[in-house]
């Protein structure tokens, strides 16, 4: 069904993209708004303060394009001087008290201190104003009694100016202090700046707001909008040569010897030298996760294996990681020997130190890759692809643009004076940087409005948005038995939903608005727990550089020349995981660690019965197709349709007679295929379908055993040995069968248009393929074909080729899945 748009001046409503399929598709679809983006100023804004603003209805307000404008009165305390001493002590302890209405906003208090300086901004929402004049008040603090009162400066609403960006900021003044009454003025001055601006506004992010007056002390950082940087994760390849010298700590036998390697948390060993020797050799590669700036070192240690429960430590080194080469190629590292110390050396044998004349000694090849991607997230959800080094990194081919609107239908998250309240903020994460909105308090349908931006190095990735309840506010108590409550005595950040946009399935240049739902999965089962509103704008910057992108590999070259083992990358995701956690939970204020795992999908990979039928039907649904096919021939063959059955006959005789012709004519029917399916391209990109995923009528059981604890929480030791055994088995089995089903949903997205860019190239070649075809006798191109595919070795590339690359970076229906 078309997307109705309203027209200017219509209240805004919500329409059904697909066809209605019940009220819980209904519910669970996406649906297409036109909230007013980017519109000018309105001509009546600078009247409704007395028509003395600077803005028109000919200029716009600012680049913030991608979102609905919201108006605020600013107010920015910048000092005060020659205040008056007060009280029995004869000093000042000043603080500014802002007063519109209802609301009131304060700035720090200095001691003792008639010259103080604040600089900070205040913000009042517009919509929140119910006063026509602004007070700004100088107190007193005093321990014993009431603030004494030193004086005020009055606004009146109708004379405050408009401020555009990019203008330059209002240069603020100085203003005599007054009696409260207006009885005359008083010694002292204030320095402020007052105006009436947009989000768009600089003092915006760092201002004080309205709409969080409740919020005091700590809280008040964490309800701001912030921009978050990932740290730098590099791959720290630790290659163990061969050790000389190691001496057992029973001399009457020969040491059964391995290395273990420590980076943090991370501990990996070597296997254990299968020759008895002193002079043991291994030629194993340890490969770890480290992050700048480097805090943790290489641990080496030496151990005997004496018994298979006991080891004997022989010697250890702890080597700083920034002393490693930094290698960007496959290029060969130099090795280098460090010299053990011996354990207990120095410490619990002091008296030792002169006879030992030489030490045990490890050969090691340590450096830090950055010709590798570092993988922090799931696979199938990649949101970048960009090699660690810099050097290494190609010009971006597009700009990525997120308008985080609002939210509709919250439910209540928590507990807070005896009634359910929500308190939310949306996190975008594409690439490095992290966003994240400013929190609105108790609002079941906040507005943000706040537009972010991204730069996109390939247009085959995924930009995820979560919305989560923050309850690191006060004194709120967590809704333990609701979805993603708090529990165990410890205070998380409640998730709500989730959101993923795959880049590739957008036209460029256009504006996307829509809402989408915020499903989660609960032992109860799929529950939407209201809706997200985003604007979402793909631009390219290049046409060359985008079909260059479609034949290049998905990951840098490392991956292909030198890969690493399938159980290598799901234990270094892992680390990497954990590494980014708590950087970003050492931030101020903190982004905290159930709300990273939540957008890095942390459990993505473990096993469920639901994700399982979920892949196994969608591998049906794709053999459906052949199935379908076979029954159009075997009505072809029983004469059904005679006019089909005789074209079918037509056709099959002149193939037949010109074998040539059948190449050209299938690429020219999968380029009318491709130009007839162009009508029934998705206008809106995909979102998580429930029935997809098996969300909607899935057993119980099932979701008991997907919410169980893993290992499992069943008491019988030997039930939890077999149970985890075989979610392990299945685990991997469950992401073959996906693998499975990614693959052949590619190739039907190659004629379907979900990837505009990939099904253009690719109608445009299957034409320009047809036409050689045609002029080129087909022995010639089987001839072609044949010694290409069996050239010499010294030929071929370890780098995928084009053709595969583009394959791989069709989208599949993965982002679907919930």
């Amino acid at each position: 069904m078309p997307i109705e748009r309203r027209q200017r001046g219509v209240p805004l409503t919500m329409h059904r993209i697909d066809e209605p399929q019940g009220d819980r598709d209904e519910d669970y679809g996406i649906k297409d708004t036109n909230p007013e983006l980017g519109e000018r100023w309105p001509s009546g804004v600078g009247r409704a303060f007395g028509g003395r603003g600077w803005m028109n209805s000919e200029r716009y307000a600012s680049t913030y394009d991608l979102v609905e404008q919201m108006f605020y009165l600013y107010v920015r305390v910048v000092k005060a001087k020659d205040l008056p001493p007060s009280g029995i002590a004869a000093s000042c302890d000043p603080y500014v008290e802002v007063k519109l209405g209802n609301f009131k906003g304060r700035t720090r208090h200095f001691e003792k201190k008639t010259n103080p300086e604040w600089n900070q901004v205040f913000a009042f929402s517009k919509d929140q104003i119910q006063s026509s004049t602004l007070e700004v008040f100088v107190k007193d603090k005093e321990m014993i009694g009431r603030d004494e009162y030193l004086g005020r400066v009055v606004f009146d609403l109708n004379e405050v100016p408009n401020r555009v960006p990019p203008d330059s900021p209002l240069a603020p003044q100085w203003y005599r202090l007054e009696y409260r009454r207006g009885e005359g003025k008083v010694r002292g001055d204030i320095m402020l700046a007052v105006w009436m601006g947009t989000q768009a506004d600089e003092a915006f992010p760092e201002a004080w707001h309205s709409e969080s007056a409740s919020v005091f002390g700590e809280g008040v950082f964490n309800v701001r909008s912030k921009v978050y940087v990932s740290p730098k994760l590099w791959y720290l390849r630790v290659n163990v040569i061969e050790a000389q010298d190691v001496m057992p700590n029973d001399r009457s036998r020969l040491p059964e010897v391995f290395v273990k390697a420590q980076v943090g948390n991370q501990i990996l060993r070597t296997k254990v030298c299968p020759t008895k020797t002193t002079n043991p050799l291994w030629n194993e590669d340890l490969v770890f996760v480290a992050a700048e700036p480097f805090e943790e070192h290489l641990d080496i240690s030496v151990e005997d294996r004496v018994h298979p429960s006991k080891d004997d430590l022989l010697g250890k080194i702890s080597l700083p990681l920034d002393s490693f080469e930094r290698r960007l190629d496959h290029r060969p590292v130099h090795s280098r020997w460090f010299n053990l110390e011996k354990y207990g050396f120095g410490v619990l044998e002091p008296d030792r130190r002169k006879e030992l004349k030489f030490s045990s000694r490890v050969h090691l090849r340590v450096c830090l890759e950055g010709g590798y991607h570092v993988l922090d997230e799931s696979t199938m959800y990649i949101s970048d692809q960009k090699p660690t080094a810099r050097q290494l990194w190609k010009a971006p081919i597009g700009i990525l643009e997120v308008g985080i609107l609002s939210a509709k239908g919250l439910l209540p998250m928590k507990m807070k004076d005896n009634r359910g309240c929500t308190d939310a903020y949306c996190v975008a994460k594409y690439g490095h940087k992290w966003v994240r909105t400013r929190t609105i308090l108790d609002n079941f349908n906040p507005k943000w409005n706040e537009q972010y931006t991204w730069e996109v190095y390939d247009p085959c990735t995924v930009v995820t948005l979560g919305v989560f309840d923050n309850c690191h506010l006060g004194s709120e108590k967590p809704n333990v038995g609701g979805v993603g409550g708090g529990g165990g005595g410890m205070v998380r950040d409640a998730r709500i939903g989730k959101v993923r946009i795959r880049l590739s399935t957008l036209e460029a240049h256009r504006i996307y608005t829509h809402s989408y739902p915020l499903l989660v999965l609960h032992p109860q089962g799929v529950k939407k727990m209201g809706e997200l509103q985003l604007a979402v704008r793909f631009t390219t910057l290049s046409l060359a550089n985008m079909i260059y992108v479609y034949g290049h590999p998905l990951l840098p070259k490392m991956h292909y020349l030198y890969p690493l083992t399938v159980n290598q990358v799901d234990n270094l995701r892992y680390q990497a995981m954990n590494i980014v956690s708590t950087r970003l939970a050492r931030a101020e204020p903190p982004l905290r660690k159930e709300v990273v795992e939540f957008m890095l999908d942390v459990d993505s990979h473990m096993w469920s019965m639901r994700r399982s039928k979920a892949n196994f039907f969608r591998i049906m649904a794709l053999i459906s197709g052949m199935i379908s096919m076979c029954w159009w021939l075997r009505d072809v063959c029983q004469w059904k349709n005679p006019i089909t059955t005789v074209l079918v006959h037509v056709l099959f005789l002149i193939l037949i007679c010109y074998p040539e012709l059948i190449l050209p004519t299938l690429f020219l029917y999968m380029f009318l295929i491709g130009m007839w399916n162009y009508r029934f391209r998705l206008r809106h990109p995909p979102h998580m379908d429930t029935k997809l995923s098996w969300a909607e009528a899935v057993h119980p059981d099932e979701l008991d055993e997907e919410f169980d604890t893993f290992p499992t929480s069943r008491p019988n030791d030997n039930v939890r040995m077999r149970y985890d055994r075989l979610r392990s088995v299945a685990g991997r089995i469950q992401t073959v069968v996906g693998d499975m089903a990614t693959q052949g949903e590619r190739v039907q997205s190659l004629l379907s248009w979900r990837d505009p860019r990939a099904t253009s190239l690719f109608v445009v070649f299957c034409l320009c393929a047809a036409v050689v075809l045609y002029a080129v006798p087909f022995r010639v191109v089987a001839l072609v074909n044949g010694l290409y595919h069996l050239r010499h070795p010294r030929f071929r590339s370890k780098l995928p080729s084009v053709p595969i690359n583009f394959f791989r970076r069709l989208p599949a229906r993965t982002d679907s899945l919930l």
